[in-house]
């Protein structure tokens, strides 16, 4: 079995499910009732996840939460900082546009 995602969001757990549902990808889910033992266990041990059955279908699978979800597992959600290439400022990586001259020139 591998892990193939986590969320604490409800609806994009749902949506992979669903997907995976329609696509006939053999799946399970880990936690799914145990979001009333949060306080008593810590949130990261009572979350949700899902889990493939058959280790086979990961590369399927990720291509789906991928495509759902606009990322994988096993990315880090974080962006690197970039230089503005408009006014030459620097600008964190949660930016898409300049916050100084608001030029939409985030290099890809």
């Amino acid at each position: 079995m591998k892990k193939l995602f986590s969320s604490q969001d409800a609806f994009e757990l749902q949506a992979v499910r669903s997907e995976l549902d329609a696509l006939s990808i053999p799946y399970m889910v880990k936690n799914e009732f145990a979001s009333g033992a949060i306080g008593e266990l810590p949130w990261q041990d009572s979350q949700q996840e899902v889990w493939l059955v058959d280790d086979t279908w990961y590369t399927r699978a990720s291509k789906v939460v991928e495509a759902l979800i606009g990322r994988t597992s096993d990315k880090a959600d974080i962006q690197s900082d970039w230089r503005c290439q408009q006014c030459g400022e620097e600008n964190g990586g949660a930016f898409e546009l300049c916050w100084q001259c608001h030029a939409g020139t985030r290099p890809e």
